[in-house]
């Protein structure tokens, strides 16, 4: 059984560590592709603190996923507390959308690993759906709710707009490369998310003044 680290401080750096490394070769060669020993060679660590820090790979995997979900509906939850009371439907998308693009741009690398491994079918990602996406699917329905105000509106279609305005949260950050190599974007530069919530702007303006004329 791995020795208790000793000096606090110097623990934290390990496992820091321990957390770059996992990321960078997660999301060059994938979870499966690399093992706990690659991991603790990459950070320089005795490949025993692995264990000792997240129980193994697999528990690794889940403190990376739940972390970023944690700060992901913190961040939501902060931008709607915000803006709830003083800004119009539009501008609320806008900026809980440019605050959500701005954590996950902070986490670029985590950001993007998380996205990917949401596209299998698990039973983590499936945990993971039933808790963090419903609370992100609760939270989204409560700022839809006051855009479509008085509409008549089927309920598909208002969960087909929060579909909608959460893929353009995301997509920079599923999808990287392909904005980078086809595009030539940088979605993780600050310029990026300038340019893009002028685009999700103009998408709120257009769903918020349809709704107006339909009251």
């Amino acid at each position: 059984m791995p020795t208790k680290v000793a000096n606090p401080a110097s623990g934290k750096k390990s496992k820091d560590a321990v957390v770059h490394s996992a990321l960078k070769l997660f999301n060059m060669g994938g979870y499966d592709g690399t093992s706990v020993r690659a991991i603790a060679t990459d950070a320089g660590v005795n490949i025993a603190l692995v264990s000792y820090y997240f129980g193994g790979k697999q528990g690794l995997l889940e403190y990376l996923m739940a972390s970023f979900f944690e700060g992901y509906l913190a961040s939501l939850e902060d931008a709607q507390h915000e803006t709830a009371r003083q800004a119009s439907a539009a501008d609320q998308l806008v900026m809980i959308a440019e605050q959500l693009i701005r954590y996950q741009q902070r986490y670029f690398y985590l950001s993007r690993f998380v996205h990917r491994e949401m596209t299998l079918d698990n039973q983590l990602v499936r945990e993971l759906m039933s808790s963090y996406l419903m609370k992100e699917k609760f939270l989204l329905e409560r700022v839809f709710k006051k855009v479509f105000d008085g509409r008549n509106l089927n309920p598909v279609q208002i969960e087909f707009a929060i579909i909608q305005y959460r893929d353009m949260v995301i997509m920079p950050f599923l999808q990287p490369q392909y904005l980078r190599k086809v595009f030539f974007m940088q979605p993780s530069e600050p310029s990026f998310c300038t340019q893009y919530v002028r685009y999700i702007r103009d998408w709120a303006d257009q769903v918020t003044k349809g709704c107006q004329k339909q009251k």
